[in-house]
């Protein structure tokens, strides 16, 4: 990394608790690697060497049964971060679901650093609290919800989560990274089932979908309502 002061998630990454001359050392421990889609960056149960800031794009969590079974088990979006700080493996694989765009680190050499700042540990442990939040969150999603419950929220939490057409987080509508096909295997639905709950928020006049990717909610109470 040649310039952190350049970087578009700085403010909202792990590394927002540094001060300038801390952001410029942690800079140079690390480097930009494009990961396209489908893609794998780390795997389950593998030794993490390293630990990465999401610049761009979307990945993945996945977790694998012993007979190949595999659940998605969260996403990850500009400004989070992945891999295991002071930890040997990953318990889960990430894989691209978009082109994505990562700043990486050795972990050795991360898990030194934030050592010697406390600051940047205590970042650490804030997001990996969300993290948890997130975490038991999506159980409920995936095993209580309805298919109608799980798309509304789904589309309440790419709204926040997603930047705006315009590129700002304010009301207007929003462009998924990803399709239908996608959409279904993050809510453990088929895509049938999927189309089909979408098609009926547009036609109630919950949603419009202007476009295969982008959608617009006009009645966020309703489908706040809708999500449970």
């Amino acid at each position: 990394m040649s310039d952190c002061a350049s970087c578009t998630v700085r403010c909202r990454a792990i590394c927002a608790s540094l001060d300038p001359d801390e952001a410029a050392e942690l800079g140079k421990m690390g480097r930009r690697q494009r990961v396209r889609a489908g893609h794998t960056l780390l795997w389950e149960g593998d030794e993490a060497p390293t630990v990465a800031n999401v610049l761009k794009g979307v990945l993945k969590l996945v977790v694998a049964a012993a007979d190949g079974r595999e659940q998605i088990v969260g996403l990850v979006f500009p400004s989070d971060f992945i891999g295991r700080p002071f930890g040997k493996q990953s318990p889960y694989r990430v894989t691209a679901m978009t082109d994505a765009e990562v700043c990486i680190f050795n972990r050795k050499s991360f898990d030194e650093f934030a050592e010697r700042h406390p600051h940047l540990q205590q970042k650490l442990l804030h997001r990996t609290l969300d993290e948890l939040d997130r975490a038991r969150h999506w159980m409920m999603l995936l095993g209580r919800k309805s298919a109608s419950e799980k798309v509304a929220t789904f589309l309440l939490d790419m709204e926040e989560r997603l930047p705006n057409v315009d590129g700002t987080n304010a009301e207007g509508g929003f462009e998924l990274p990803f399709g239908r096909q996608q959409i279904a295997d993050i809510l453990g639905l088929t895509i049938e089932t999927t189309c089909r709950q979408l098609t009926r928020m547009r036609a109630d006049g919950l949603v419009d979908l202007p476009s295969r990717r982008a959608i617009r909610i006009n009645d966020r109470v309703a489908v706040a309502d809708m999500a449970g």
